[in-house]
């Protein structure tokens, strides 16, 4: 798993790098620029195309001043250099740049009024003005200026981050530029993954400058991305000689008279994924949509006596895709929990465990909890916005001693130990209903094949994303059944990485 670092301690990074690799800073801010430029130039290919670069006074600037100069060396002749120098303090490096640009006879507009920027007929714009290290809102001619790059309407291409962006914390009141693309050196910044980030960014792009990689992986940090090389290390092939017992049998406690579908859909997700036996527990009314759609999978209907003998045969359980909230099946679902077995506890579940705190308190470990927005803020809380909500699940994952799976674009897996995974797989095609009926059916068939209760959580969300995103490939929307049936497809895929 990558480690995913602070602005401070990437900071620190760069210090190390500097030290270890006996490398002047004004050298790997040479790097970082020329890896920036590469980028730019796959997204503005016509070199003829007007820009304008904005730099501020401190080592972001800096990386502006060194971007120009590399533009113009690639024959970008349409530049032009604007110095939003607001502030008396300017970094050695930003000195340093600022020269060499002089000395390319590249010309230089002070921008001793903000407005001076309006009168650039630019199409694209480089935000170097202020970078990462920003904790609060922008004031003055700062906030000015980001203000009118915004209202402008060009395309915004954000050196490392947005002017105004923090790299982690809460982004409620973001004032800062809004930005098509930021080009981050070397790491994703923590809020990149939080949505409210789209105030500041629609994309972005990683470029490695060369920090020292070891020193990353050693940091002290609870955030970690997931990267196809543990994705490769966490699936386990099937061996020779392995038979239907081998892979574990999953139950699914889902569906009502008008939502069989979705027990449909998680049922389907646990069959291509592999689980050995899938039953579901249904109403009788279900039976026939069930034998019809998937005969492969068994029925336990609900109208029988669901003794605590009956659940021993299962090796794992999940309760929840359109469950109901009758009471019939508030009191099953406390029967369940009654189990003091790990569960996987989704949609219909999740929201009477809202009602019933009592019971949420008696929830075994290990169990996995797979929440979206709403349904999480009904368990614990309402929040203003995802970093507190994030922090919230954090916390109560290490305290219940479960795994939540709060859900987004990029899904956070908060783990018992504190650990706090990011999904990069999924997109915005998968935003349709039964899709957390089917990441059910995953998780279900994953725990039953033996995998632990963090690895099924972290290898589940990945293959979800994974699936939807090689079906967007080919598709502006992606439906609950075609993602459950693709399934196979991007284990097979997987698996001939690994090989």
């Amino acid at each position: 798993m990558k480690n995913l670092l602070s602005a401070a301690q990437m900071r620190e990074a760069d210090a190390y790098t500097i030290k270890q690799q006996a490398i002047p800073s004004i050298d790997l801010m040479e790097r970082a620029a020329k890896a920036f430029v590469q980028v730019f130039m796959q997204e503005v290919t016509e070199k003829d195309t007007s820009i304008a670069i904005v730099c501020g006074p401190g080592n972001n600037g800096g990386d502006g001043l060194a971007i120009a100069r590399l533009l113009a060396h690639e024959g970008y002749s349409n530049c032009e250099v604007f110095l939003a120098s607001f502030s008396a303090k300017q970094s050695d490096d930003y000195l340093i740049n600022l020269a060499r640009l002089k000395e390319a006879k590249i010309a230089v507009t002070p921008l001793d009024e903000v407005a001076r920027l309006r009168k650039s007929e630019a199409t694209v714009i480089v935000d170097a003005i202020l970078g990462s290290g920003l904790n609060k809102p922008l004031t003055g001619d700062f906030l000015a200026l980001a203000t009118l790059v915004s209202e402008l309407n060009r395309k915004v291409i954000a050196v490392d981050v947005p002017t105004g962006f923090y790299a982690e914390g809460q982004l409620s009141h973001y004032n800062g530029v809004k930005a098509e693309l930021a080009i981050a050196f070397q790491q994703p910044k923590l809020n990149f993954f939080f949505p409210e980030s789209v105030q500041a960014l629609a994309r972005f792009k990683v470029v490695d400058i060369g920090l020292d990689q070891d020193f990353i992986a050693s940091q002290s940090s609870r955030w970690k991305l997931t990267e196809p090389a543990d994705v490769a290390r966490l699936l386990v092939p099937r061996k020779n000689f392995s038979h239907k017992g081998t892979y574990g049998h999953a139950l699914l406690i889902a569906g009502n008279e008008t939502t069989m579908g979705a027990a449909l859909l998680a049922a389907r997700a646990s069959l291509h994924t592999g689980a050995g036996l899938t039953t579901v527990c249904l109403p009788q009314s279900g039976l026939i949509a069930l034998n019809t759609a998937l005969p492969e999978v068994m029925a336990l209907p609900r109208t029988v006596d669901l003794s605590i003998d009956v659940f021993d045969q299962f090796n794992a359980i999940a309760i929840g895709p359109g469950l109901g909230m009758e009471t019939e099946n508030e009191r099953l679902l406390e029967q369940i929990i009654g189990l003091k077995r790990p569960l996987v506890i989704d949609a219909d579940a999740l929201n009477l465990l809202a009602k019933r705190q009592d019971i949420l308190a008696e929830l075994a470990p290990g169990s996995i909890l797979t929440p979206h927005l709403k349904e999480f803020d009904r368990l614990f809380g309402p929040h203003e916005n995802w970093w507190s909500r994030v922090a919230t699940a954090s916390e109560e994952a290490q305290q219940r001693k479960i795994v939540i799976v709060l859900k987004n674009q990029y899904t956070f897996v908060c783990l018992p130990d504190g650990e706090i995974h990011i999904n990069p797989t999924g997109n915005p095609a998968m935003a349709s209903g039964g899709m957390g009926d089917v990441l059910t059916g995953i998780l279900t068939a994953l725990l039953a094949q033996g995998y632990t209760v963090a690895d099924a959580a972290v290898l589940g969300v990945y293959l979800h994303g994974a699936t939807g995103d090689e079906l967007a490939k080919k598709r502006a929307v992606v439906s609950a059944s075609q993602l459950a049936l693709q399934i196979p497809k991007t284990l097979q895929k997987i698996l001939k990485e690994i090989k």
